[in-house]
């Protein structure tokens, strides 16, 4: 895989992806030929939905609407931003679904941009910062089976706030999945009740897809043998793994 044109085919074919791959970089300076974003958006992941079928540049004023996004992307806050986040704290706080002791918990980017580039993974020509999928409960074995195997360990499985799977895996170098938020949930339209948030860091992209493409290839060919088994067990037979295994070459 020498592109990430390849990248994104192959991980849409051996995943069966719904939605393409997408990319997010975080960046000084904007490339040549890369547009700002017009227009308004209720919150930052919604430009994940928009990205996946063309290329564009925020700034953080295109986040504004949600403080939360603001703070999680480190992007340059506003008096106005600033106040969203207080106010939005003490809601939170008031239903006890952020309490004051969980929000330095919540991963915040490390390096602050002024700008944040969205796009389909197919179309990057640089390696972005992370790769953003949108997956359903098969897809992320296949996938956690990969992190496991090239990181050791097991992926956070994170909850609110779904854009803090963004710095979660940036930061930390590792994949991770978000299972979204109410919000996130409210604003895009891709994100059903069925479908999660899995991170990639950009760096890691090559040899985690080759590692996901095998896997999607054995956990096929065990899903016939063990489908094969079931049937074998409900029909009376006790059969060996030697004689699952020829059975499905017959």
């Amino acid at each position: 895989m020498t592109t990430h044109r390849d990248v994104a085919v192959s991980l849409s074919k051996a995943l069966s992806l719904e939605q393409p791959p997408i990319a997010i970089s975080f960046v000084d300076r904007l490339p040549s030929g890369v547009q700002m974003w017009s227009g308004s958006v209720p919150a930052g992941c919604r430009f994940w939905q928009e990205a996946a079928t063309r290329t564009f540049a925020t700034s953080a004023r295109q986040h504004d609407l949600c403080a939360i996004g603001i703070h999680t992307h480190n992007l340059e806050p506003t008096a106005a931003t600033n106040t969203d986040l207080g106010t939005a704290l003490k809601v939170f706080a008031d239903l006890g679904y952020v309490r004051p002791e969980d929000v330095p918990q919540i991963p915040v980017l490390a390096k602050r941009s002024p700008f944040v580039i969205y796009g389909p993974l197919a179309e990057t020509e640089t390696v972005p910062d992370v790769a953003m999928l949108f997956v359903d409960a098969g897809q992320t074995l296949i996938l956690s089976e990969a992190a496991q195997q090239m990181e050791g360990g097991t992926i956070p499985a994170m909850g609110r706030p779904a854009c803090a799977v963004v710095p979660q895996a940036i930061n930390s170098g590792r994949a991770a999945l978000s299972l979204g938020c109410c919000g996130a949930r409210a604003y895009l339209d891709v994100l059903t009740p069925d479908v999660a948030l899995f991170a990639v860091p950009g760096s890691k992209l090559a040899a985690f897809t080759e590692r996901v493409v095998a896997l999607a290839n054995a956990n096929g060919i065990l899903t016939r043998f063990h489908t094969l088994r079931r049937d074998q067990v409900d029909r009376g037979q006790r059969p060996t793994v030697a004689e699952s295994l020829a059975a499905m070459g017959t």
